[in-house]
């Protein structure tokens, strides 16, 4: 008798027991959200979007395939890992949209490390690191290895994938930042040809105040080019020092000029136009939010207008100096939070 009451107790236990879901459940409050809505993608094609309610809260299922997807706000994004099972919550505030990022819930261990992960990145692996010479370049990429190592080490939990192929990067990340280093500094040599020479231009551009603008609008001042986008994190820390140096020259010789290369990246829609019609609301959102001054332009052609592939860019953020006759000052030039700019403008007497 006591076997069977045994028996019977095992069975109602596995019974009981849940089985794995075979899709991930994404739930969450967004603090001055940028969008109504959020998208997870991967490069291979998969997109998801989820509706953001007024109040910020969002939750939603998705069957996915167990990997890094990104998550993007309409202006921001990050990564996450994502896996069948998972029950994870998100609280973020979209104003410091990478320090305030939080994951708890079944399955999140993996995604708080890669946040955590993002704030080192994010803090040491800066633009003016190109500013060092080679030798102090490699010491801080060996100090940023150690740290991501450290991190790694200490998280427990994550998904051991993950973890196998983040080691792996991080054996390759100081020879891939050097060969980047040194591209960089070759391609800065190479824009050297450029100087003194007409520049490429931009046509009836939009301007984020009404109208179009094209660079011979402003022939006669200097114009200092900023080539941006909302979705770029290292372009939206220059903003910051970009409306002082902005401040600091008002009224002087120079237009400061910021044109946006965004073309849908990051919005929703089910076609390339309608996420590019959702970008331009975006692009127009960041401007008024951040108070973004100068001529705001949006590039006509995204990545493809001739001024980006005059200029060979392929990379943001890109600033670009051209004198009051258009000819190129620097193609190459110094970021606004860099101290080189001013001397640059000091030189030149603006």
């Amino acid at each position: 008798m006591k076997k069977l009451l045994f028996l019977t107790m095992a069975i109602a236990v596995i019974a009981c027991k849940e089985e794995p879901k075979d899709y991930a459940t994404l739930s969450g409050t967004i603090t001055n959200k940028n969008s109504d809505s959020l998208v997870i993608r991967t490069r291979a094609g998969f997109t998801k979007t989820i509706k953001v309610n007024e109040d910020g809260t969002f939750k939603d299922t998705l069957k996915v395939e167990a990997g890094i997807y990104n998550l993007f706000d309409g202006t921001s994004y990050t990564n996450l890992f994502l896996e069948n099972d998972a029950d994870i919550k998100i609280s973020l505030d979209a104003k410091e949209f990478n320090k305030s990022i939080n994951y708890t819930g079944k399955g999140s261990e993996t995604s708080s490390y890669l946040a955590k992960k993002a704030l080192i990145q994010e803090k040491e692996l800066t633009p003016d690191l190109l500013d060092l010479d080679e030798e102090a370049f490699k010491t801080k990429v060996a100090s940023v290895h150690d740290s991501f190592t450290e991190l790694l080490d200490s998280s427990m939990n994550i998904d051991s994938t993950v973890a196998a192929n983040e080691k792996d990067s991080f054996s390759k990340m100081q020879e891939g930042l050097l060969g980047m280093y040194q591209q960089q500094k070759a391609m800065a040599s190479q824009f050297d040809d450029l100087k003194g020479q007409p520049s490429p231009t931009f046509e009836n551009y939009e301007n984020y105040k009404g109208g179009t603008t094209s660079l011979s609008d402003l022939k006669g001042k200097y114009v200092y080019v900023d080539v941006w986008a909302t979705w770029c994190g290292p372009c939206k820390r220059e903003i910051p020092f970009l409306k002082e140096v902005e401040e600091k020259y008002r009224g002087k010789n120079i237009e400061f000029v910021s044109i946006s290369v965004d073309e849908g990246r990051g919005f929703k829609g089910d076609t390339p136009e309608a996420r590019k019609a959702a970008s331009i609301e975006g692009w127009k959102k960041m401007i008024a939010e951040k108070e973004m001054g100068g001529v705001q332009l949006l590039s006509d052609k995204a990545w493809k207008s001739d001024f980006v592939q005059g200029y060979k860019i392929m990379g943001i953020p890109r600033f670009i100096l051209i004198d009051p006759n258009g000819n190129v000052v620097d193609a190459n030039a110094p970021r606004p939070s860099s101290p080189k700019l001013i001397e640059l403008f000091n030189d030149l007497k603006i």
